[in-house]
């Protein structure tokens, strides 16, 4: 019998500084029985740094959503789609490899990686030549050590604030806080 997805309930409010961007977002998660809490909270990490570009890109007329991630690799992780249909956002999370980035760069308008964990050096130094060419793509390291502290934030209901300013991003709840700043290495 399948392992079923773990469902989480999220209520996150954005406060992003450097864009002037400020709301609620109340989310259902469903976590992939073989994806991590880590993995999972990288996923709202790239919510919380990208949620802005749904009033920049499409003047509030789009939706923010999770795919279904690991348990459909041609759908992406996080996106932001406009009310045309068009994928203005594609985000992977993780360690993808090159032939699933460059299809996402043909089916969207921008596209973005946020790598995390120990083994993201190594993947990036075997396959940065091959993404050089996707002039679409940009990809951003989560240190290790912050990673691992937003998945120690991780609960079934949660209600997280996420703050950007100068580039960085606080993820807190009612006793913790992760303070973090992603690096851009394409």
């Amino acid at each position: 019998m399948a392992l079923k997805s773990t469902i989480y309930k999220v209520n996150l409010s954005i406060a992003d500084i450097d864009h002037s961007y400020y709301a609620d977002h109340a989310l259902t998660l469903a976590r992939h029985p073989s994806e991590t809490d880590e993995r999972m909270m990288i996923r709202l990490l790239a919510m919380s740094l990208n949620a802005f570009e749904l009033q920049n890109t499409c003047n509030g007329d789009g939706v923010l959503a999770f795919g279904a991630g690991l348990s459909d690799p041609d759908d992406p992780d996080f996106s932001l789609r406009d009310y045309t249909g068009r994928t203005r956002l594609w985000v992977e999370v993780g360690q993808p490899e090159d032939k699933p980035l460059n299809k996402a760069c043909q089916k969207a308008d921008a596209v973005m990686v946020y790598c995390f964990n120990h083994a993201a050096e190594i993947w990036w130094k075997g396959i940065e030549n091959k993404l050089t060419r996707m002039d679409k793509l940009q990809v951003w390291r989560v240190p290790t050590q912050a990673s691992q502290a937003l998945g120690q934030l991780a609960q079934r209901s949660m209600q997280l604030q996420a703050t950007v300013q100068e580039g960085a991003l606080t993820l807190s709840d009612s006793k913790d806080s992760v303070h973090l700043e992603v690096q851009r290495w394409k």
